[in-house]
């Protein structure tokens, strides 16, 4: 089967796939669509095969993406069902360590950043100080690793108060 064919098949299956009621769709129906609009017929084993190969995939990657879906529902009520939000610059709020203290995720430059910062109020706006510290994803990473020396230490530290 040519390349140029295959192509077109698989651009009309999807096509029909997406636009369909996928509760009452059968491979034969969406064989039968698309042969219909392609002027082919798609019955011959080969084409059959591709066919089924396409919606084989169209539905593998709609599980995924459903499986996606309920993973950040899961995460979003372990977050205590909290919706995501952003601040005035449109920076996501991972968490809000005190009323002046909180810890986002931004791009700067093209660049994703942990930022630990103390905000202040000015004309109703919430406004990021220079106290504070952003992280590149690396650094972010090589902290996150250290966390549990950091821990430790701490623990030592407070037994010999």
């Amino acid at each position: 089967m040519e390349p140029e064919i295959q192509e077109r098949i698989e651009k009309t299956v999807r096509k029909i796939l997406e636009e369909s009621d996928m509760e009452k769709m059968t491979e034969h129906k969406i064989r039968k669509q698309a042969s219909d609009e392609l002027d082919l017929d798609l019955s011959d084993p080969p084409y059959k095969a591709f066919v089924r190969q396409v919606v084989q995939s169209f539905l593998e990657q709609q599980k995924q993406e459903e499986e996606q879906e309920e993973e950040e529902e899961q995460e979003e009520e372990e977050q205590g069902g909290r919706r995501k939000e952003y601040d005035d610059d449109g920076d996501l709020i991972i968490c809000r360590l005190s009323s002046k203290r909180r810890v986002t995720i931004q791009d700067f430059r093209g660049k994703t950043l942990v930022s630990i910062r103390e905000y202040y109020s000015k004309e109703g706006k919430e406004l990021p100080s220079s106290k504070g510290i952003s992280l590149t994803e690396e650094q972010w990473s090589t902290f996150k690793k250290n966390v549990p020396a950091i821990e430790k230490a701490i623990k030592k530290m407070e037994s010999q108060m």
